[in-house]
């Protein structure tokens, strides 16, 4: 396995675990309550070209700032804050449940100041188009200055451009973050 490590981090509840187990072909635990993930969970994950690396899934966190252990420990990797410089993220894919784009945004956000490359993929897309709406992806992706995919983790949805969209982050130059109000976000949901 490859010494380059990508975090998977994202709001409690956006799909999180279960994306990385697509990713790496793990089984770690997947529940609809806090604290499911309350430890680090580290898998293989096969980006193609004979890259493989490490793929960590962090426990869920709404914001960088701690509230709990959960959280503290997600905000350590993410951070690149761990004692271990093998633990210290080369990107973070921040799992965004498309459906709470404005809550889950905010974590978007803050990770980018923390100036490491990342690459949001977007859950629950499903939810959203039963709604009658959809992301405008290219319009975030550059609005942000990082890589939106849509993925649906339990059908294989997207993964293949996920992969690409991570293999790509590794080296990169992170995106420079800007602060965008909520009613700007809502430019980015529209009807199908």
């Amino acid at each position: 396995m490859g010494s380059q490590l990508i975090a998977i981090a994202g709001n409690p509840n956006t799909g999180k675990t279960t994306l990385f187990n697509r990713l790496t072909g793990s089984s770690g635990k997947v529940g609809n309550y806090p604290g499911i993930t309350v430890d680090r969970h580290v898998g293989r994950l096969d980006l193609g070209d004979g890259l493989t690396i490490r793929a960590m899934d962090v426990p869920g966190t709404y914001s960088l700032a701690a509230r709990s252990e959960e959280e503290r420990i997600a905000i350590e990797v993410m951070a690149g804050l761990s004692k271990k410089e093998e633990d210290r993220p080369d990107a973070v894919v921040v799992v965004v449940d498309a459906s709470q784009l404005n809550r889950n945004l905010y974590l978007v956000l803050q990770v980018l100041e923390l100036e490491v490359p990342v690459v949001v993929a977007l859950t629950m897309v499903d939810v959203l188009r039963k709604k009658g709406e959809h992301i405008d992806k290219a319009a975030l992706s550059r609005e942000l200055g990082v890589p939106v995919v849509e993925v649906t983790a339990s059908s294989g949805q997207g993964i293949d451009e996920l992969r690409v969209a991570i293999k790509n982050s590794l080296g990169a130059e992170p995106a420079t973050p800007r602060w965008i109000p909520n009613e700007e976000i809502q430019k980015w949901i529209a009807p199908i």
